[in-house]
């Protein structure tokens, strides 16, 4: 391994850029289902700072979170065994099949987004790298590149085959403001949020999940084999969004039981999400907490991608008249509850979920507030540095 110090110890760095994590709202696992969904990015955030080293394709980058170094050579990426290392190597990987300009650089990384969490620190690295490296090297990718070569990596190096929502919010993100995003077509319209006297708490079971693991695939195969037997029947319906309730009930003897439970989950938070956005426009916020009730057993239920603490969290918050609404967020099997709670009571809540939590579980439990954010930019460039 080379030495980091030795290798950084000039810290002349030509760019800074910070990259967020998100939150979804709602429409979790609907992305790869062609739905809408309601991502913001959020005030924690990875940073990078990154520098052209002079070689034809030597590159370091050095994690300070893990205290770690990864060297490669640029044309000789391939998989590695560490799974944060494949995130910069997907990403690299997915930029040099477009342009022939990389060249060798210098990275150092350091984020503030638990990892595991569900706030999909995975799309904060990957976008995060990926706008580094086009400005550092003038490489004239859009936004729009950006956001799904970084789904890309994911897809062929990581292993999770995720959706387009969380690079999109990384990158796509306007402070105060949700996306409502159409995940077939990639329009999008910024929905203005004002939550006052509201906020939007952050519950970590410091449960990690482990997507790539295959839970998060299995429910995307479940997907696919649910519209299959759909298409059975209706052969001109190609996604979820052509589907209904009635249609699902009338098809549901011939669906296996699993597969109707799973399909079911994403027809109803579909419809969810677009009853959701007429909420905010009309800023009735107890709507929108019954509908992350809603969300949150359909996951739980439904989708099975829920656990005993998320789901304990959940409950718990339904205890608490200050609370409007909770769900899980992120792809399940641990990271955070997301709930919408009265300002006045975020403190007193925290301290009583958190002993609760401790007795049940034997586990702490952390707390954090996230307020909607800019994406993906430049933070210092060598004119200011």
């Amino acid at each position: 391994m080379i030495n980091t110090a030795k290798v950084f110890e000039k810290n002349d760095w030509e760019l800074i850029i910070e990259s967020p994590g998100r939150i979804n709202l709602l429409g979790e696992h609907i992305d790869y289902n062609d739905g809408y969904v309601l991502p913001t990015a959020i005030d924690v955030k990875t940073q990078l700072k990154l520098k052209k080293n002079g070689s034809v394709g030597d590159c370091h980058v050095y994690s300070k979170n893990f205290d770690t170094q990864l060297t490669f050579v640029l044309n000789k990426v391939k998989p590695s065994q560490n799974q944060w290392e494949n995130y910069i190597l997907g990403v690299v990987h997915e930029i040099e099949k477009m342009t022939s300009e990389l060249r060798g650089f210098d990275c150092e990384i350091m984020s503030d987004i638990p990892i595991g969490s569900g706030v999909s620190s995975s799309a904060a690295l990957e976008c995060g790298l990926a706008y580094g490296l086009n400005k550092l090297f003038d490489l004239n990718l859009d936004s729009i590149d950006i956001v799904k070569l970084s789904q890309r990596a994911e897809h062929n190096f990581v292993g999770t085959k995720c959706g387009i929502m969380d690079q999109f919010a990384s990158v796509m993100s306007k402070e105060n403001s949700l996306i409502f995003l159409d995940c077939l077509s990639l329009s999008f319209e910024y929905i203005p949020i004002t939550l006052k006297p509201y906020k939007l708490l952050l519950l970590n079971t410091n449960v990690t999940h482990q997507l790539a693991s295959g839970e998060y695939n299995i429910r995307r195969q479940q997907c696919q084999e649910g519209i299959q037997y759909i298409r059975k029947f209706y052969p001109s319906i190609r996604s979820f969004r052509k589907v209904t309730p009635e249609i699902l009930m009338e098809l549901k003897p011939h669906f296996p039981e699993v597969i109707y439970k799973r399909s079911l989950f994403v027809v109803q938070e579909i419809e969810r999400v677009i009853k959701t956005v007429e909420a905010l426009k009309n800023n009735t916020l107890d709507k929108l907490g019954a509908y992350m009730y809603e969300t949150h057993e359909g996951l739980s239920s439904l989708y099975e991608v829920s656990c005993a603490e998320l789901d304990f969290l959940v409950d718990f918050s339904k205890k608490n008249d200050l609370v409007l609404g909770s769900r899980m967020m992120g792809g399940g099997f641990g990271g955070c509850t997301l709930s919408l709670i009265h300002e006045d009571g975020v403190e007193e809540f925290i301290a009583k979920a958190a002993k609760a939590y401790l007795d049940k579980f034997q586990k702490p439990l952390t707390a954090f507030i996230a307020m909607p954010s800019n994406g993906t930019q430049l933070i210092q460039s060598n004119t200011d540095l």
